[in-house]
């Protein structure tokens, strides 16, 4: 109890808040990586990809701002991205039935999960570790983080739920899920130093434009290769 009272709770809600207006579209992920699970093992996946992500976020925000200025790293993690949401909505078009209780199902979707988490947290993090700033204790400082990540994670798992069960009843939230990753990827190419250094402060004029053409490559890619999928299987 003396914890919690020694805490700034203002602090701590901006943390929480700040997670969940940056964190829809972690729940967006999550719920597109377990929507082919059995039933069974979907709340599985939620918790252990959300657990997965949020912990992998705090050891991130440690190092945010050192990896924010490492040249092409934002480039890898957009290609990373667009490959994800291309194989989200490509792989909803065939898959055998009898094998979605499958034990390396609940791992491929975890573990696409935290792969996810970890590119799209990179900007996410540095408002984080911005609002545990203002705590004078620098000691104290990763104590908000953690702590407020954590409060954050029931939070994430009822968005995650709230997706999927919108998801079972509208499928073509697949492929707006595959398209926000895709708008993410196209934004984050040009906010990455290697390509400001190289182009020039200009390009980040052109986030917007890239977006739009992630967000519509990985669509109608992905939509073309579900088809095909699907008349495969």
């Amino acid at each position: 109890m003396e914890f919690l009272a020694m805490l700034d709770w203002s602090v701590v809600l901006q943390i929480i808040l700040i997670d969940i207006l940056l964190g829809g579209d972690n729940a967006v992920i999550i719920a597109l990586a377990c929507r082919n699970l059995h039933p069974n093992q979907r709340r599985a996946g939620i918790l252990w990809g959300t657990a997965g992500a949020i912990a992998l976020r705090i050891v991130l925000t440690i190092f945010a701002v050192t990896l924010l200025q490492i040249p092409y790293l934002k480039v890898v993690g957009a290609l990373l991205l667009l490959w994800i949401g291309y194989k989200l909505l490509a792989d909803a078009g065939g898959h055998d039935e009898n094998d979605l209780e499958a034990p390396d199902k609940l791992f491929a979707a975890v573990k696409t999960i935290i792969v996810a988490d970890l590119v799209m947290s990179l900007d996410n993090v540095l408002a984080i570790a911005g609002a545990a700033g203002q705590v004078d204790d620098q000691a104290h400082q990763f104590g908000y983080i953690v702590f407020g990540l954590i409060v954050s994670v029931p939070i994430i798992i009822a968005g995650s739920r709230l997706v999927l069960f919108l998801i079972d009843r509208f499928p073509i939230i697949v492929t707006a899920g595959a398209g926000l990753l895709g708008w993410i990827a196209g934004g984050m190419l040009m906010t990455d130093p290697g390509m400001i250094k190289h182009f020039g402060e200009g390009i980040q004029d052109y986030g917007l434009i890239s977006g739009i053409i992630g967000a519509l490559g990985v669509m109608i890619v992905g939509e073309i290769a579900k088809r095909k999928a699907s008349k495969a299987h």
